[in-house]
């Protein structure tokens, strides 16, 4: 199948000017061409007069197996059938609000990955982590101190989600990375300090030693991947740097000197901002244990100090919500914050081409090129003059994804 896009002004990811009445040329499930096209004969025409394309969003900080509101979940009082209904409905969702790609930082396994990837339910491309390597009492390990280590784990649910692995010394590291690839994973996820949704730590304490990290990156590497570090403060990040990690997940406070380490081994960073914000300004709709709230702080503007240290290092700086619990459809706001500290555009960039970069599939999708996937969005915004719009979904009126149209609200 052949369809030429055509009529829009064109943002093509990679931070070069809008190009107005640009056409977008698909055959099949890639793009062939961009730029002024006759079209083929048996091409279906699609006229964007009047809107923006753009390359399909990519969220590089997701969580969707917590689609669940999160005391539910963890308390057991929701089926396995609502549970995988609330994580097909986000999976939905996040595809109709514009984001095609993502990276899942810790909660499905290969059964969600097989059946979005089969088309059994629609949703957007998925690499995962699958369980995030945790250590006892660390970020991650939820549950009542009363309890034995493992017993808050009794939400999982094999081949549909996949929580935090309890993994101390270099041994249980080992292991557990390696169940996270029998589980699907594409990456490896550690916490390397405390967490804002933590119940045993404080944000300023470090985890793993720096043995335990590298043997992860150890396993990722003989996987041809990398790892990412869920981390709150720059002792834990140089920790992190130290071991060989690739990215680093938040990034609160990091400062000149972390900047420049992290800039010197090429590791990458993705601040996460709208969750910060969304447990600040609903805190009560993620279902979440009130002394949490306490917890957020100035996170946000620590992540800001933190991205913009980095981006002066020239460390490669991508886009993450991290959001969690029912209501996700706020993954854009991410662009929107980002837009007000870095501009409109490298929050765009971040978005799309850096975000791909950094998941290492940027020979895939990222940006309107000759040769990628067909995975493009339509808005009916200015995103230059108004990119607070990606907040809200419903101002994304087309979806492609393989070259198939699957949401079309053009008026």
């Amino acid at each position: 199948m052949t369809t030429l896009l055509t009529g829009a002004t064109l943002i093509d990811g990679l931070g070069g000017e809008p190009v107005p009445r640009a056409d977008v040329l698909v055959d099949a499930d890639r793009i062939r061409a961009v730029g002024e096209q006759r079209p083929p004969a048996d091409a279906d025409v699609v006229d964007l007069s009047g809107l923006t394309l753009l390359p399909g969003l990519i969220d590089a900080h997701v969580h969707l197996g917590y689609s669940s509101e999160m005391r539910a979940m963890l308390n057991a009082e929701l089926s396995v059938a609502e549970r995988a209904a609330d994580i097909f409905r986000n999976l939905r969702e996040t595809l109709e609000g514009g984001f095609t790609a993502v990276r899942d930082c810790g909660g499905i396994d290969h059964g969600v990955l097989r059946t979005v990837g089969r088309g059994l339910v629609p949703g957007p491309r998925i690499w995962a982590s699958a369980s995030p390597l945790t250590q006892c009492g660390g970020h991650g390990h939820l549950g009542s101190p009363f309890l034995p280590p493992d017993a808050q784990f009794h939400f999982r649910v094999r081949g549909l989600t996949a929580v935090g692995r309890i993994s101390d010394g270099p041994d249980e590291v080992r292991r557990a990375a390696r169940e996270c690839f029998r589980q699907g994973a594409s990456f490896l996820k550690m916490s390397v300090t405390g967490g804002v949704v933590s119940i045993a730590d404080d944000l300023s304490d470090t985890q793993f030693t720096v043995g335990e990290i590298e043997v992860a990156v150890q396993e990722a590497a003989a996987r041809n991947t990398y790892v990412t570090v869920h981390a709150h403060n720059v002792h834990g990040i140089r920790n992190a740097v130290r071991a060989g990690v690739g990215c680093v997940e938040h990034g609160t406070g990091i400062d000149e000197p972390t900047a420049a380490m992290m800039a010197d081994r090429g590791v990458h960073l993705v601040p996460t901002l709208t969750i910060a914000r969304s447990l600040l300004d609903n805190f009560a709709q993620h279902g979440l244990p009130p002394q949490i709230r306490d917890r957020v702080g100035d996170t946000e503007q620590g992540m800001v100090d933190g991205m913009l240290a980095a981006r002066a290092a020239g460390v490669l700086v991508g886009s993450g919500s991290d959001l969690i619990g029912p209501d996700q459809r706020g993954r854009g706001r991410e662009i929107a914050l980002k837009a007000a500290v870095l501009g409109p555009m490298a929050a765009i960039v971040s978005a799309t081409s850096v975000n791909a970069r950094i998941m290492r599939v940027e020979g895939q999708v990222g940006s309107v090129e000759a040769g990628k996937l067909a995975d493009l969005v339509a808005v009916d915004f200015d995103p230059l003059a108004e990119p607070e719009a990606f907040g809200d979904p419903d101002r994304v009126v087309l979806v492609v994804r393989g070259g198939r149209i699957v949401k079309d609200v053009r008026k």
